[in-house]
């Protein structure tokens, strides 16, 4: 599932390449013809990513939500504009050429996380993007515009150089501003939306109130917004904490710096494309770990792997149907 760093980046995407231009809306699928009639030739005039939604607002107070789920991603094709420069893409192109922490050239993940593909769910695409005089995959696709659809497209929004698609999403519906606005206020803070102390307070209070378990509350995003399988593992070993304590029986200091720690690794996810957790690196090891998801968390897909701190093998199990990595005995 696209976490909550993927979906900011989504609207930073929006923001540079959709909002401020008519856009022609249609929906190739035919599951949202009606809401891409009611868009179609407005303006997009501003969009923000609340944890793991995005809203586009468009004209005469007309918004799209749209929620990703577990599937859903978004696909650029066209000129793609990234941190002050032009790609131009044949074919699709989704998390674009940006650049790794202080490193002199963009680290691109075969997994699919910063790289050459879908933003959300991971697609395997082939495509061909020139940036200044830097050439980057191949495409069979011919140069045409507007490009073909491929597969099922629940939405597709179309500048006159840029397209944005939309496959599989949970949700993607029309609201208005009130409406957006209820949406909005079940959710929990998030760090790049709110007052960072003011959503530290408000974690905190919710938590220590609740007998659910911490693994649990995690990932409920009326408690905090965006964290999703892998930030809720890693987050967890970062602290030492064990995943089944009841909220209110964490210790508040643990629950706040649980808090700071998610303020800090989704302002490194947005800025790098990518779920990165382990801290302390070389530059050869951080390098690895911008290419490899292996080599980028600490717990998070390791099950039977000896532990990087302790030896002890990783478990995994099943939590309310999905995968909860740790180690059980950093984690006691």
């Amino acid at each position: 599932m696209p976490e909550g760093h993927s979906v900011h980046r989504i609207a930073r995407q929006f923001d540079r390449n959709i909002v401020g231009r008519p856009v022609h809306a249609s929906s190739p699928q035919g599951r949202f013809a009606d809401g891409a009639a009611a868009i179609t030739g407005r303006s997009a005039t501003s969009v923000r990513a609340v944890g793991k939604q995005m809203f586009l607002e468009f004209e005469d107070d007309l918004w799209l939500r749209v929620h990703l789920g577990m599937y859903g991603a978004w696909d650029f094709a066209g000129e793609i504009v990234v941190d002050a420069t032009i790609a131009s893409a044949n074919g699709r192109m989704g998390q674009t050429n940006q650049r790794g922490t202080d490193l002199d050239e963009p680290i691109y993940d075969v997994a699919g996380e910063n790289s050459l593909t879908s933003i959300g769910a991971p697609r395997r695409t082939r495509v061909h993007v020139r940036m200044s005089e830097q050439t980057t995959g191949l495409a069979d696709e011919p140069d045409t515009w507007p490009p073909p659809v491929v597969g099922q497209v629940r939405l597709r929004l179309l500048t006159d150089v840029t397209c944005a698609d939309l496959r599989g999403p949970t949700a993607c519906e029309l609201q208005t501003p009130d409406e957006v606005v209820a949406t909005i206020a079940r959710l929990g803070p998030d760090p790049l939306v709110d007052d960072v102390a003011e959503g530290e307070e408000r974690f905190t209070t919710v938590v220590r109130r609740k007998p659910t378990s911490i693994a649990l509350l995690l990932m409920d995003q009326a408690v905090v917004s965006g964290i999703g399988n892998v930030y809720r593992a890693e987050l967890l070993f970062r602290a030492r904490q064990h995943p089944h304590t009841p909220g209110r029986d964490v210790p508040e200091e643990v629950v706040r710096g649980i808090w700071r720690d998610w303020v800090r690794l989704l302002a490194i996810g947005v800025e790098t494309g990518q779920m990165m957790t382990m801290d302390d690196l070389d530059e050869a090891a951080y390098r690895r770990a911008m290419a490899s998801r292996d080599d980028r968390h600490w717990v998070y897909h390791r099950a039977g792997l000896p532990c990087r701190v302790c030896g002890t093998a990783i478990v995994v199990e099943e939590l309310a149907t999905r995968k909860l990595y740790w180690c059980p005995n950093c984690q006691r």
